[in-house]
């Protein structure tokens, strides 16, 4: 899910650009299986306006829908005077220890990311620095939004509650939400992440996403919980 929401990013940042908004919020649905072939990804605007606006982006396969997106753009202002967070900064990534997380999950993506961990790392709650050597896509000029946004994902995993493997459970997310009060810049991601698992077999990872200036949004991520 991660590269192909990096992709989908890409596509809706190229959607008829304009430089009075920006992307302020991204909603992606997890609708099947993510084709690991071909796939098209195709736009629109669903709702056109001067101060904001809707747009969507489809990544299909075969003619079914894999993945649907919708962002908000926004019209932006100068509201510096104004400007305040509550979130909290992260440690850096040079004050943070190398992670390798192919240790705790399988896969190419996973064992192509540079990972850092800070301190307090415990199932459930962690900090983790991420960055990936590899382009999004073979254009030059691809956004360091769309490139962050390809590793936001990986949130659903770094601090997860119970080890992943036999015997234990499955928690996949069928869905990412995306808001940011910032326009994120840089390689490295940071996710501050927080995981709940519910009773009835319903989970939620919660992530205040960083970048090397600081916080600049959120993500949520709802979790389809059952023994594996």
């Amino acid at each position: 899910m991660a590269p192909a929401s990096g992709i989908i990013a890409d596509a809706l940042v190229r959607h008829e650009p304009r430089d009075d908004v920006r992307m302020a919020r991204i909603s992606y649905e997890i609708l099947g299986l993510i084709p690991g072939g071909e796939f098209q990804v195709t736009t629109s605007t669903l709702r056109p306006g001067r101060t904001i606006e809707l747009i969507q982006a489809e990544l299909s396969a075969g003619g079914r829908v894999a993945i649907r997106a919708s962002a908000w753009r926004m019209v932006t202002s100068d509201t510096s005077a104004v400007a305040a967070i509550e979130d909290q900064p992260m440690p850096a990534p040079d004050e943070c220890k190398p992670w390798e997380g192919a240790s705790v999950w399988p896969g190419g993506y996973i064992r192509s990311l540079e990972m850092r961990l800070a301190e307090g790392h415990r199932p459930g709650s962690g900090k983790v620095w991420i960055r990936t050597s590899h382009p999004l896509t073979d254009q030059d000029d691809t956004t360091d939004l769309a490139r962050l946004m390809g590793l936001v994902d990986t949130a659903n995993g770094i601090a997860a509650r119970v080890p992943p493997g036999e015997n234990s459970y499955i928690f996949p997310n069928v869905d990412l939400q995306i808001h940011m009060y910032r326009a994120p810049s840089g390689e490295w991601l940071g996710l501050d992440n927080k995981v709940s698992f519910g009773a009835d077999g319903i989970g939620l990872t919660s992530t205040v996403l960083h970048d090397a200036s600081g916080p600049f949004g959120r993500a949520e991520q709802i979790l389809t919980l059952r023994k594996s």
